[in-house]
């Protein structure tokens, strides 16, 4: 059952948003370096290392956990996105962009942990 992760399109996706947050994030003022900034790149790692953890188990519904934990932070994600905005660190453009891609992800994950049995 175990799955090699890096084979996995759902980790690949999650390399490459968390390699677009860490580019969006160094826009942020310097001020943010260890507040908003910094939870955002915890939450696109967490995203990325749930899924490359969850794939290493025997089990689907082990893996399926660790999949809806980086679900939770994907979603805690977006709400940081939400908070870049209202505060204009990123503009309304840039957020849209970005949720289309987090929803997409989102269903990618869904539909993947469904695909486990």
């Amino acid at each position: 059952m175990k799955h090699e992760y890096r084979e996995l399109k759902i980790w690949q996706k999650a390399r490459s948003l968390n390699l677009d947050i860490y580019n969006m994030t160094i826009t942020f003022p310097k001020e943010e370096k260890y507040e908003l900034a910094s939870q955002m790149k915890r939450c696109s790692v967490s995203i990325v290392s749930n899924i490359a953890e969850g794939s290493a188990f025997d089990s689907a519904s082990n893996f399926k956990r660790y999949l809806s934990i980086a679900l939770g932070s994907l979603v805690e994600l977006e709400t940081q996105l939400f908070l870049a905005s209202d505060i204009g660190y990123i503009s309304l453009e840039t957020l849209e962009v970005e949720l289309d891609k987090t929803d997409h992800f989102k269903r990618m994950i869904i539909s993947f942990a469904k695909s486990l049995n």
